[in-house]
């Protein structure tokens, strides 16, 4: 089980806090409103109304004990850089940030976020992945030019092994791992032959993505 503190109750940060909690971790979720706070307290493990730009009270709720911190304040710059520098201050090893554009993304990378995201953007770009090839079956954007996508292998894979399809030279992406059904095969062997019904977990940039897709 790990430990995660959400900063701010919006629909991302429940969102994300709700689920965190539902697959088994400890999850701590902040919020000036109490209003906010009251609505997801029993599906959380502790909820607590206090300002996160206040680090004595980050302190006080022993926050750099947790793993990771997501701070989803978004719309409030300011906000968000002064509790992403209290978090770190406070020794937590990952804080992840949601900011609503590309200029609040940079601005918190430079202050130490270790990851930020634009949730509206990802999601279009995992729509228009999904939309543009009945292949994918899903998509994780790492950057605005790099991928992690899942496909259904193409028919003329099946029986032959990765060497055989020699995909790193073709297309240029990598492949992290076959599934089929529960099963996950990482770093599946050079000579382990693809069988019928299986999905790839590709790594690669999107121009290389979409040339697979389209192959």
């Amino acid at each position: 089980m790990k430990t995660y503190v959400v900063i701010g109750m919006g629909r991302f940060g429940t969102a994300v806090a709700t689920r965190l909690y539902e697959l088994g971790n400890e999850v701590l979720i902040i919020d000036r409103r109490t209003d906010c706070i009251q609505h997801i307290a029993d599906r959380v493990t502790h909820a607590v109304t206090g300002d996160a730009t206040d680090e004595d009270v980050l302190r006080a709720l022993g926050v750099g004990n947790y793993d990771c911190a997501i701070v989803s304040i978004g719309s409030d710059l300011a906000a968000s850089i002064l509790v992403t520098l209290n978090l770190k201050d406070l020794g937590v090893p990952a804080v992840i940030c949601k900011a609503s554009d590309e200029g609040y993304k940079r601005a918190l990378e430079r202050v130490g976020a270790d990851r930020v995201v634009i949730p509206e953007r990802e999601m279009g770009v995992k729509l228009a992945q999904n939309l543009t090839s009945s292949s994918i079956l899903d998509f994780i954007e790492l950057s605005p030019d790099y991928g992690i996508a899942e496909l259904s292998v193409p028919a003329d894979w099946v029986g032959k092994s990765l060497r055989e399809l020699n995909i790193r030279a073709k297309y240029g992406v990598t492949v992290l791992a076959f599934r089929k059904e529960d099963r996950l095969n990482v770093q599946p062997g050079p000579e382990e032959p693809v069988g019928p019904g299986t999905v790839a977990i590709v790594l690669g940039s999107n121009e290389q993505l979409s040339r697979l897709q389209a192959s």
